[in-house]
């Protein structure tokens, strides 16, 4: 009773283990009786029920175009002085374009609606979108909405990251080209970083499943390069530069001047 009384986690084993130690002759069985009759007895662990969501579509969807499937996850990293973050990542599966990346303490279904409003808002609602079974997704508030909206959920099996490879493919980039990259010391300046790198991944870094385009230039048909050459012309056009100026030269032009320079003195 007493070794009960002050070991209340202790199973009836451990305990008739316990009685035994101090020189006692008892059996298991025995313990297991009088603690019983005194309602000692630690109830089992129960197990824990992981929570699913309903998937509405038909499951695995391949993206076939641009609006087709979004996927969203979540991704954690810290800053020096504030603890841990997650930023809530939307990515297009068929152009690889990056909807949304948001970084905050908390983020709840909520404000998990009020981001996706906003992209439905800018972009159009796609016609599904993949996840896990994370609490923010699998909310009734989210699926209700979601249903609202007409977008088919595709939940993963639980325990099965691969099942949502395009996410992961992403997060594997973003944590080896930015994340791992950066040392943050506060929130706002993880925000203005990973803005600053959400832009360069969308219009810069070309992708090798893209055909070597971004994916700006992929989801608007563009020929690789063709953003920058038109920023260009906009440059040239805005300062009045005609096509055979200086500024205007390509880098081979630009050197051969410069080599003219050189050799022919100040």
């Amino acid at each position: 009773m007493d070794l009960s009384l002050e070991h209340p986690e202790l199973g009836s084993d451990k305990v008739g283990r316990l009685v035994r130690n101090r020189g006692l002759r008892v059996s298991n069985e025995r313990v297991r009786q009088v603690r019983r009759e005194e309602c000692l007895q630690v109830p089992p662990p129960k197990k824990k029920q992981s929570r699913r969501g309903a998937s509405t579509g038909l499951h695995p969807t391949k993206a076939e175009y641009r609006g087709h499937v979004w996927t969203w996850d979540f991704i954690h990293d810290s800053t020096v002085k504030g603890g841990s973050f997650r930023a809530l990542t939307v990515v297009d599966e068929y152009t690889r374009e990056v909807y949304e990346l948001h970084p905050a303490r908390n983020i709840g279904s909520g404000k998990v609606l009020e981001l996706l409003g906003e992209l439905i808002d800018c972009h159009g609602a796609p016609g599904h979108i993949r996840s896990d079974n994370g609490p923010e997704f699998v909310a009734k508030s989210i699926q209700q909405w979601l249903a609202e909206e007409s977008i088919k959920t595709l939940y993963i099996e639980p325990g099965c990251p691969w099942q949502n490879g395009f996410v992961e493919s992403f997060h594997d980039k973003f944590r080896r080209e930015c994340l791992a990259r950066e040392l943050f010391y506060t929130l706002s300046e993880a925000r203005v970083v990973i803005a600053a790198w959400k832009k360069k991944y969308n219009e810069l870094r070309p992708h090798r499943s893209l055909g070597m385009k971004t994916p700006e230039e992929f989801a608007n048909g563009w020929d690789p390069g063709e953003r920058w050459r038109a920023q260009q012309a906009s440059c040239v056009s805005a300062y009045g530069l005609h096509s055979g100026s200086l500024l205007t030269s390509s880098p081979e032009r630009l050197s051969e001047v410069a080599d003219l320079l050189t050799l022919s003195g100040p």
